[in-house]
């Protein structure tokens, strides 16, 4: 089997992984920020995570898989402006910050379920680490990386060296044209660490601190969990490709100036998913959710499948007539391997070529491919199915326990099956071909048995 290799955007190009402590992985992925349902292009980027977990996890790594919540401190501009996402979402629904976030939390999770992506081993919400990152923003303080402005703490960028390489940001281009405005963030690229309550108002979320009443900015919750969680330096740390730019650069920064460490061995991202020519978003009122998709009669299956077969670090258009297609492609693969009957011995060939592409950078649309050949192959359907559920520990498309539906046959169809067994009884054969087909195009298959015609759809 080949090793494993991943794309580390931190460097910007594919290495070889090995893992900081042997036989174990620490992985943190940012998790939503609960304002509002997760629609289907953020649930791609969750589909993304729990296959690379599920490949670490094939390779025989023991993962130790880390997810925060972000409750309180995302503000609807990434300048440090607008107001916090929680606070608007709850004018929005008429639920308390609170009720709000465990509504969304709940509902994602029930998401994460359907698609049977495999659940962290911690849940941590920023709301519930108010002490850790009070600790984290006072060591930075300590070390002289914060200011104070009219509305909070900030974190001095133009003073650690190499700030924004994960992004590749041209931070002397930036310095060039930036101006100095009294009383607020010095630079561009500052960042809030602390938030203050605004004077005569009174916030849903909270708390206090040594520089008054407040509450946390974005950036902070993750360095803080993951380090209470994995510690200053672990394994990969995973995201959205919209990440990369401001988060993730954020939080490379903050740990680097208290820890002295990138946070991350390896930083890995997921690719939008787009629309037509437009990321989906949710400022833009209306996204697709998970929901939608199974409404419309589609398994949530379907939608996983459809995702993997892109590679992840590409971006992706939905439709709903590529979704159909690999409905299609999905549901006769499940068809296969359950007329494959009880499993045989694993095709360590198939299996081999297979691992060696979820192992090339999580290659899973020429892994799926191996499969499709598997399906035309000369090796006995026992061992096909075999082979198929062992691959299936990094798929996830539930193919073990997949059974056929049964559908209600039709009065005209089953009308049609007692002509055709009236013909084979006269020994009409032509006609009793015919009037199989007939009812194969109405979506019925005829299986005879020593009990007479069998019908399924």
């Amino acid at each position: 089997m080949t090793p494993l290799q991943l794309f580390d955007t931190y460097e910007r190009k594919v290495r070889a992984f090995e893992p900081l402590t042997a036989g174990r992985v620490g992985m943190y992925a940012c998790g939503p920020t609960v304002y509002n349902f997760a629609h289907i292009g953020n649930l791609r980027t969750y589909l993304f995570e729990d296959i690379l977990r599920r490949v670490l996890e094939f390779n025989g790594y023991e993962v130790h898989h880390v997810m925060n919540i972000t409750d309180v401190g995302h503000l609807t501009s990434d300048a440090d402006s607008g107001e916090d996402k929680m606070e608007l979402g709850s004018k929005r629904t008429g639920m308390t910050a609170w009720e709000m976030a465990d509504y969304y939390s709940e509902a994602f999770i029930a998401d994460l379920e359907r698609l049977n992506i495999l659940m962290p081993d911690v849940w941590c919400k920023a709301t519930d680490h108010i002490d850790e990152q009070i600790a984290f923003v006072e060591d930075l303080e300590t070390k002289g990386y914060t200011y104070r402005t009219n509305d909070g703490i900030y974190f001095d960028s133009q003073k650690l060296n190499g700030y924004g390489h994960l992004a590749r940001l041209d931070v002397e281009g930036l310095r060039q044209g930036a101006r100095v405005q009294p009383g607020e963030r010095r630079f561009v690229t500052d960042f809030a660490l602390w938030k203050f309550s605004p004077p005569g108002e009174q916030r849903q979320m909270e708390w206090q601190s040594p520089w008054g009443i407040g509450f946390p900015g974005w950036h902070i919750e993750c360095s803080a969990m993951s380090a209470k969680y994995l510690g200053d330096f672990f394994d990969i740390h995973c995201g959205g490709e919209d990440h990369i730019p401001i988060h993730h650069t954020n939080e490379i920064a903050q740990t680097e100036a208290s820890r002295g460490t990138r946070l991350a061995n390896f930083w890995m991202h997921g690719y939008f998913l787009q629309v037509g020519d437009a990321k989906m978003a949710k400022s833009d009122g209306e996204f697709l959710r998970l929901k939608t998709v199974i409404e419309k009669g589609f398994d949530a299956s379907s939608y996983r499948y459809f995702c993997m077969t892109a590679h992840y670090r590409t971006q992706m258009s939905f439709s709903w007539d590529s979704l159909q297609a690999t409905n299609t492609a999905l549901q006769r693969l499940y068809q296969l391997a359950y007329d494959w009957g009880e499993p045989g011995e694993i095709a360590s060939g198939m299996l081999g070529r297979f691992a060696d592409h979820i192992n090339d950078d999580l290659n899973i649309p020429r892994a799926i491919a191996v499969i499709w050949d598997m399906v035309k192959a000369d090796i006995n359907k026992a061992d096909k199915k075999a082979t198929l559920l062992e691959m299936d520990k990094v798929l996830g498309l539930g193919f073990a326990d997949w059974r056929p539906q049964e559908r209600e046959v039709p009065a005209d169809v089953m009308a049609l099956v007692e002509q055709r067994e009236q013909a084979r009884q006269s020994r009409d054969f032509t006609r009793a071909d015919s009037l199989r087909a007939e009812v194969a195009a109405l979506g019925f298959q005829i299986e005879d048995t020593r009990e007479g015609p069998k019908v399924t759809g």
